[in-house]
């Protein structure tokens, strides 16, 4: 009998200890506390980065390639970037996560973007003086109120999304469902949850392809910003050396071809609508720093800032995703050493530390809610144990040909909270 235990305890402890087959999958992942925040913290710093250098190119250069010699140069003092609506809108809605938990709805999110008080375009603009007139999302992102509504506004502030949802890509999902449709519909929210789930998938990968690809499971592959991000990754492997060309083919299709300008907030310009604020074409801009930047951050922001249109938003995402991969602990000093942790970003309450801290305490509730669970050591070291999920999709939409709208009003109770009002 003893040695039928031995022999079976043997076994179980091999059985325990055995790697698994080809065919099974890891059902939870692992990442340390500090090294989340360490790449939390790199996410934002790749953002400032992106766009402080893109910001004097934005919509200079439009479907045209931006000379390499009107990139500005890089200067650590660069970094300081608190007035850019790239980054101030979704503090508003990390303050809306803060104040009301992870489940705060859609319609108290539009209640605090109402509220706020920073300079907005385009659909941003559009959605929040819908929500100060009465209109509740999802109406107020609904293509019956929001001319903008495929712009790439929800996209360009989704970073949030991802960086507190580590390895979580339902959760950037759902996160795009309460913030996304305050000003987006269709390509307008799917480039949103496309960049916050390549941002989840960042904390655990460091391939750019693969990044990518991860953002693409979490966006419905019949919508046309799909085909884009698809065409954009073929492209690249029959161009791998060759970024302009490349450029080329996305130009001709999605610059130029009316089909996939049908919701165009420049429609009714002359060919070829040299202006394009669309999601896709400049999510396609994303992917093309992140491809061909080859993991780099300096040639990442590059890339994707000469490709042109909204030329600091799309380094702003890419930089973003691509440094939450790297850490902030091993980026050259020249992106960290000048870093200004005391100057809060436009009209919100966060200095930088601050979103950081907001960050780490979300991010562990999102674990938890997520069915995930945080370890802690004897020595007190904490580990996010992470449940590995398939993407679920938001469904398919097209703002050229939408579903009907909410009827979403505010009740008189909730007009009473909203302070600010159009001007």
């Amino acid at each position: 009998m003893r040695t039928f235990l031995v022999v079976g305890l043997a076994l179980s402890t091999f059985a325990l200890a055995a790697p698994l087959r080809a065919d099974e999958s890891p059902k939870e992942r692992r990442i340390s506390r500090e090294a989340y925040r360490d790449k939390m913290k790199g996410g934002w710093i790749g953002q400032m980065a992106g766009v402080g250098i893109g910001g004097p190119t934005e919509f200079r250069w439009q479907g045209t390639i931006v000379p390499a010699d009107q990139v500005p140069a890089w200067t650590p003092e660069t970094i300081n970037q608190f007035d850019q609506d790239d980054i101030y809108v979704e503090m508003t809605f990390l303050k809306t996560l803060q104040t009301h938990g992870l489940d705060a709805t859609t319609r108290q999110a539009g209640i605090d973007f109402a509220n706020s008080k920073y300079p907005l375009w385009h659909a941003n603009d559009a959605g929040r003086k819908r929500l100060r007139e009465g209109i509740a999302p999802p109406d107020s992102g609904h293509p019956a109120f929001n001319d903008h509504a495929d712009d790439i506004d929800y996209q360009i502030e989704a970073d949030f999304s991802g960086l507190i949802a580590p390895g979580l890509p339902n959760t950037a999902i759902r996160l795009g469902e309460t913030f996304g449709r305050l000003m987006n519909y269709g390509d307008g929210l799917y480039g949103g949850q496309f960049v916050g789930a390549m941002y989840a998938e960042a904390f655990f990968e460091d391939d750019p392809e693969k990044i990518v690809l991860a953002g693409l499971a979490a966006i419905p592959k019949e919508s046309q910003y799909a085909e884009c991000v698809a065409d954009v990754i073929r492209w690249h492997k029959e161009h791998p050396d060759d970024w302009e060309a490349a450029w080329k083919k996305i130009d001709d299709k999605y610059q130029k071809n009316p089909a996939y300008r049908r919701f165009s907030c420049s429609k009714n310009e002359k060919e070829p609508y040299k202006f394009n604020i669309d999601a896709k074409l400049n999510g396609a801009y994303i992917v093309m720093g992140l491809l061909y930047g080859q993991g780099d951050p300096e040639k990442t922001i590059v890339v994707s800032t000469r490709c042109g249109q909204d030329s600091d938003c799309n380094p702003s995402n890419a930089a973003g995703v691509l440094f939450t991969a790297i850490g902030a602990s091993k980026l050259p000093a020249a992106y960290t050493s000048a870093l200004d942790t005391k100057t809060k970003f436009n009209s919100t309450d966060y200095a930088f530390p601050d979103v950081l801290a907001v960050c780490d305490d979300l991010a562990a509730q999102a674990v938890a809610r997520a069915g995930g669970r945080v370890e802690k050591s004897a020595d007190g070291t904490e580990t996010f144990v992470i449940p590995v999920e398939t993407p679920r999709p938001s469904a398919l939409e097209s703002c050229w040909e939408p579903g009907p709208g909410a009827e979403s009003r505010f009740t008189a109770e909730e007009k009473a909270q909203i302070r600010e009002t159009n001007k």
